[in-house]
């Protein structure tokens, strides 16, 4: 069975964006949602993608986090709780996950009987179609979509 190399790793986008969001605003508890641990929350929900595991690093719980993202005040650290999850969506689909996936395929486990006995790999056409619609695009400088060509009258 051959063998294919695992994908590149997506490059990170910036989250300095994240980081710009103002803190709710609390009692100041030693054992709460200090600003720091808002701001870490944050980091760690873009790196992680899971606000369990974001809570758990930060030393609070799931639904504290929810609570804090329901009070008033707090739509700067909601739209950043967004912003996080939002970009690491983007992030996947990146160039060099797509040309990987349109020239290897994707690969599906056979199983039997609890056992995997193969793999099945299949192109992944909608990863061709949409790295082949960026090359279009790029193909075309100064032209939007939408635009039309010229027209021979026209020049």
């Amino acid at each position: 069975m051959e063998q294919h190399p695992d994908p590149p790793p997506p490059a990170a986008p910036s989250t300095a964006g994240l980081m710009a969001f103002d803190s709710v605003p609390l009692r100041a508890r030693r054992d709460g949602w200090t600003v720091e641990r808002q701001r870490a929350f944050i980091a760690v929900l873009f790196a992680k993608r899971s606000v369990q595991a974001a809570a758990a690093a930060v030393g609070m719980s799931r639904e504290s986090a929810y609570r804090l993202r329901c009070r008033p005040g707090a739509a700067s650290f909601a739209a950043a709780w967004d912003a996080a999850l939002a970009a690491r969506v983007r992030d996947m689909t990146s160039q060099s996950l797509l040309m990987h996936r349109a020239f290897y395929g994707t690969c599906k486990p056979i199983m039997h009987r609890g056992e995997q006995v193969g793999t099945l790999v299949r192109p992944d056409n909608a990863a061709l179609l949409k790295l082949s619609g960026r090359f279009d695009r790029l193909s075309r400088p100064g032209r939007r979509r939408g635009q039309t060509e010229p027209s021979e009258s026209s020049r």
